[in-house]
């Protein structure tokens, strides 16, 4: 395994970040996302007022949930990785970009609100935010569930791939019943239309082989064992999008998100004491 140079500072930084996210899991990745669903649903039934989708709310939800991930992931940032995600965000903004404004290759859709600050009054600026971990919550969960065979490509490429569809067939049915995008004409996957998923096919192909270029699987593995919160951004997307699709109704996206909740209870991710997660209520 290659070691990533550091100095003090990041070491410093990124040690600081481990500290903040194990101290505070259960907020991170229960309270939050439980909260967020109850705030989605209820500006879904206008019963927030001037507070329905907040924009700066909303985008600061997400980017507290994403601090395990981004923790996991910052002392394996080398060049190479770097690069490839740099390289990754220019292909999401623009295909993101090219799918509101010609329907190719999702399908007629457009944002129903602003995810925050919207780039050319189109993309959500926090688009990598949005997209990225759908691809490495899928790429570190099928890593552990693959196990050994997870170091043949013609085996992990694919299966990646289908786990990032299989997140979206959660994410995209809820975001449309909670107003955030809407499709022209509707769909028959509870108003997601197939020519979304083939669409996903593409995306979803591009970006596995962009992670899987730009990391090494061994450091991702050795990470992986050592931080047990890496997933802690999977438990949120379960626990956000889950209950949303169960609150509209949409069943099938509820049994593909419990699908990924019994991954990670397979593989040992859904593993904190809430006690220690609360202050007051630790070990005495």
């Amino acid at each position: 395994m290659a070691e990533v140079e550091t100095t003090p500072a990041r070491a410093r930084v990124e040690t600081r970040l481990d500290d903040l996210v194990r101290g505070n899991r259960f907020v991170i990745s229960v309270v939050f996302p439980v909260v967020g669903a109850v705030l989605l649903v209820a500006s879904a039934e206008s019963l927030l007022g001037p507070l329905a989708y907040n924009p700066y709310l909303i985008l600061a939800g997400v980017v507290v949930m994403r601090l395990p991930l981004v923790a996991g992931v910052a002392p394996l940032l080398d060049r190479r990785a770097t690069a490839a995600l740099l390289a990754l965000t220019l292909y999401a903004y623009g295909i993101e970009y090219l799918g509101v404004t010609t329907g190719w290759p999702y399908g007629e859709f457009e944002y129903a609100i602003d995810l925050g600050p919207m780039l050319f009054g189109a993309i959500p600026v926090g688009l990598p935010v949005f997209f990225f971990p759908l691809v490495l919550n899928s790429y570190l969960l099928c890593l552990l569930l693959l196990g050994g065979r997870a170091d043949r490509a013609r085996v992990r490429l694919p299966v990646v791939v289908l786990a990032v569809l299989g997140m979206d067939l959660v994410l995209d049915p809820a975001a449309v019943s909670v107003g955030f995008w809407r499709y022209a004409g509707g769909g028959a996957y509870y108003g997601v239309p197939l020519s979304n998923y083939l669409g996903w096919v593409l995306s979803a192909t591009v970006a596995v082989a962009a992670f899987d270029l730009g990391f090494e699987r061994a450091g991702l593995r050795h990470r992986l064992r050592e931080c047990e919160f890496m997933l802690d951004d999977l438990v949120s997307f379960v626990l956000l999008w889950g209950p949303i699709n169960a609150y509209f109704g949409n069943w099938v996206p509820v049994g593909v998100a419990a699908l990924f909740g019994l991954g990670l209870l397979y593989t040992d991710r859904f593993d904190f004491d809430v006690r220690d997660s609360i202050p007051g209520l630790g070990a005495r």
